[in-house]
């Protein structure tokens, strides 16, 4: 049905909404499911409030509070500490970094094990999918709190806990990765007689690279701050520095830690910007194998 705007009437109106009621308005039910829904939300966050005891009166007394601390922050100064804040910065970039790599690493053949185009058999692949949800699923501090209790404390605590988050997140990721190949590309290498090792490392693994450097390249980014709130509990690094100064209410080199946490996190967070978009842009700009031209370009055999 064809119809103009100056020229739908008022029967044209009534029977494409007999057509289409579902167009026009929701039904009663799912007006009532909404509203039901807005309720419940509303009566939910004004049970939470209740429970914890927000007041108008706590939040002014707390407001002002935080306003005195932001003036104490200023100016910022790191004392006598200088060089021992910036070798503290360093740690806890350090912490960060071994902590992904070492997550990277283990989590790529998990991540394999975890692809249902890889391991086609479910009761096998369960367990492992759910050991991935099991170490994603417990935040990096409470692992850290298990791990200052296990070696004591020190960066080797936040390296262990860093890396044992990520392994459930990167081997989810790495195995999501997989099970999305292209598969003319797997085909085509098996096609050329290549074993099921040659098929991963030359069909599969090219295509996800991309992907799995940019994830860790991103995860590296969210555990440098990761590592600072590690500190605070025991596991070294810029975190330790912060909460030693927060307890002495030494607060101008509180704001300079501050201040040198932000300039890190900013610059870690271009640079990887940057290296995650050419990652990606590789990716995309690699040809795929393509096993018909590969074979139309061979050269012809000569004659003998």
């Amino acid at each position: 049905m064809n119809l103009r705007a100056a020229s739908i009437s008022a029967a044209d109106i009534a029977s494409l909404r007999a057509q289409h009621p579902r167009a026009f308005s929701r039904s009663p039910r799912e007006r009532a499911t909404i509203a039901l829904l807005i309720v419940g939300v509303l009566a939910f966050a004004v049970f939470c409030l209740v429970r914890f005891d927000v007041t108008p009166t706590r939040l002014f007394n707390g407001l002002d509070r935080v306003g005195k601390i932001a003036t104490a922050l200023i100016p910022p100064s790191p004392g006598d500490a200088f060089w021992d804040l910036c070798k503290a910065m360093l740690e806890s970039i350090a912490m960060a970094f071994l902590g992904t790599l070492l997550a990277a690493i283990i989590a790529l053949p998990l991540g394999f094990l975890g692809a249902r185009n890889v391991l086609p058999i479910r009761l096998l692949r369960f367990p492992i999918r759910r050991s991935f949800d099991f170490l994603r699923g417990v935040d990096a501090l409470v692992w850290a709190l298990v791990y200052v209790r296990a070696v004591g404390l020190g960066p080797l605590a936040g390296v262990l806990a860093i890396a044992t988050t990520d392994i459930g997140i990167f081997a989810k990721l790495f195995a999501e990765a997989i099970e999305n190949v292209e598969k003319k590309q797997v085909e085509g290498i098996r096609a050329s007689g290549g074993n099921a090792v040659k098929t991963l490392r030359f069909g599969v693994l090219p295509q996800v690279l991309p992907i799995m450097l940019s994830n860790v390249l991103y995860m590296f980014e969210s555990n440098t701050r990761s590592a600072t709130i590690l500190g605070i509990i025991g596991a070294g690094g810029i975190g330790f520095a912060l909460s030693d100064r927060i307890r002495a209410h030494r607060w101008d080199e509180v704001g300079f830690i501050i201040i040198m946490i932000i300039v890190v996190v900013a610059l870690i967070d271009f640079l990887s910007h940057q290296l995650r978009t050419r990652v990606i842009k590789a990716g995309i700009n690699r040809p795929l194998f393509d096993p018909a031209a590969a074979a139309a370009s061979k050269p012809a055999p000569v004659a003998r």
